[in-house]
């Protein structure tokens, strides 16, 4: 009773960091957060998304990016409930989240079954994710690697639990890591390698319960194949080039240099291969997300994936993540190997990726790293007999500075400093357009934001039918899509002023110096200038 009251506490506080502003920190809507909530809206309409797809099960278009289309699906419900508002958009990224928190606790115990530990194993790992800035962050906008997450961290229980106790359920964790599959692109290559190695490490028992893992097997295939046709796809080949190292012609062209610069003697042609040289990169990546300034100190230069103030893991962390390690190697509890394998297995892609370390595309690891610092802190406690109650005193006070400091940077302060990078600004025009467009024949929108057409479609909410009939489209040569206006509203490239007949209106970027008479000027968070409307 008293872990359940323990375990109830935690899930509200994991609630309460994940929700609480939830439509106003972040400041403002990504594109992508927009494209996921304009897309669930449009499929929640007639069954079609913005371009016309009926139930896509393979890819969102979207902007040419063809994002894996379970978020999107997820967020249908949250915006028929409460519209389309930026809470109802990122809803499912909070909930999951949570739920993420939740799962865990009962994945921790099975991992240390038998361990008298377990139940406090459990109860800390789910706290630590609870406050996680990683994992918080992450919560609290549209990222589909967050939902992924959940799916991961849900097929692990059910695998677990099923080759424990209950075999029927094996389909279910089946089906909960194919899901992830159809979430985010990164768990594409996690999850098959988790699930292999989940297959090897446990196939005498598997083998005990061979008709009900053929059955899952098949029936995994089953609900996987619509997908695979994607995968192999010229689209799903050119999101992969557009981020890993592997396409980066500026290493061969090093290789060639330093050959020429050894006259092309043989044995240059061996110590300068491209091989050797893209393996080095890819070490290179890899070991740039296990860096002590991205996980304990500074975290992910992108500020919407850190508050770049505190680590993706809190400084006292640090420690304990060492210790918890050692202790976990050394003391070999039940199913622990499970714990540094799933570490592993999640830098395999990220150490593919051009940009690193990159906390989202890394989120699969959790929370291998919060169950590792529970590890250490719990073992830790046991292991320092005489002194349990100072320790006990002492570690809760530090845990609590460090995240009043988080709460207060991240609450306080993180707005007002990264609203720019939140494309803060096109709500507040969107807002003025929309009070005095049927003063002006068109609306022409520079994109120095980035996106515009999908920040009107959101916040004009255009119905998904008269969008397509109007839309001006375009796919360049390397598939990506660009809307170029639909009904009076115009996104061109470059904006011509008096290209169009008629009185218009433009938004343009504060920095463009233009004639016309200015209308109005939109600022962000720190009082800059972002956008302006201009008239003509």
């Amino acid at each position: 009773m008293k872990n359940k009251i323990i375990l109830t506490i935690i899930i509200i506080i994991a609630a309460l960091f994940r929700f609480i502003q939830l439509d106003s920190l972040p400041p403002s809507l990504t594109w992508d957060e927009v494209a996921w909530g304009y897309n669930a809206y449009s499929i929640g309409v007639d069954g079609k998304d913005e371009f016309g797809r009926f139930l896509p099960y393979d890819y969102l278009e979207s902007f040419g990016d063809f994002k894996p289309p379970v978020y999107a699906y997820l967020d249908i419900v949250p915006i028929k409930i409460f519209g389309l508002t930026e809470f109802a958009v990122r809803f499912p990224s909070a909930f999951f989240g949570v739920l993420t928190v939740f799962i865990t606790y009962f994945l921790v115990k099975l991992i240390f079954i038998t361990s008298k530990k377990k139940e406090i194993y459990g109860l800390i790992t789910s706290l630590l994710l609870a406050i996680s800035p990683w994992h918080i962050l992450l919560s609290r906008a549209a990222f589909e690697a967050n939902i992924a997450t959940f799916f991961i961290v849900l097929g692990m229980y059910l695998f677990l639990l099923s080759i424990n106790k209950k075999p029927g359920l094996l389909p279910l964790s089946a089906i909960s890591f194919i899901a992830s599959l159809y979430t985010f692109n990164t768990a594409r290559i996690v999850t098959p390698l988790l699930v292999m190695s989940l297959a090897i490490f446990f196939r005498k028992k598997l083998w005990k319960i061979k008709k009900i893992t053929l059955a899952s097997i098949i029936f995994g295939i089953i609900v996987l194949i619509p997908t695979l046709s994607f995968l192999f796809s010229p689209q799903a080949k050119l999101r992969y080039q557009e981020v890993n190292i592997f396409s980066d012609i500026s290493i061969i062209e090093t290789v060639n240099r330093e050959i020429d610069n050894d006259q092309g003697t043989w044995w240059s042609k061996i110590l300068h291969n491209r091989r050797i040289f893209y393996a080095r990169e890819y070490l290179k990546h890899s070991f740039d997300n296990l860096s002590i300034d991205f996980l304990f100190i500074r975290g992910d230069g992108n500020p919407k994936l850190s508050t770049r103030d505190i680590g993706q893991m809190y400084l006292w962390e640090l420690p304990f993540f060492f210790i918890g390690l050692l202790l976990m190697f050394r003391y070999r509890e039940n199913k622990w190997f499970l714990v540094p394998i799933w570490l592993l297995l999640a830098i395999v892609p990220v150490g593919a990726a051009r940009e690193t370390p990159h906390a989202l595309r890394f989120e699969t690891a959790l929370p291998t790293f919060q169950i590792i610092v529970a590890y250490g802190v719990v073992n830790s406690y046991f292991l320092l007999t005489n002194f349990r109650k100072v320790y006990f005193a002492s570690l809760s006070l530090i845990i609590l500075f460090f995240l009043t400091y988080f709460v207060h940077i991240y609450f306080v302060h993180y707005s007002w400093q990264f609203s720019g990078e939140w494309q803060y600004g096109y709500k507040e025009s969107i807002s003025y357009v929309k009070s005095v467009s049927g003063k002006y024949d068109n609306v022409i929108v520079s994109g120095s934001l980035g996106r515009p057409y999908a920040y009107y479609l959101f916040y004009l909410q255009i119905p998904p039918e008269e969008f397509r009939k109007s839309a001006i489209i375009e796919k360049d040569n390397f598939g990506f899509v660009h809307v170029y206006g639909f009904s009076n509203y115009h996104f061109p490239d470059k904006v011509e002023f008096e290209a169009n007949k008629g009185k218009n209106l433009y938004i343009i970027s504060a920095k463009e110096d233009v004639g016309g008479n200015l209308e109005k000027i939109f600022y962000n968070k720190r009082g800059e200038k972002v956008l302006k409307a201009i008239s003509l």
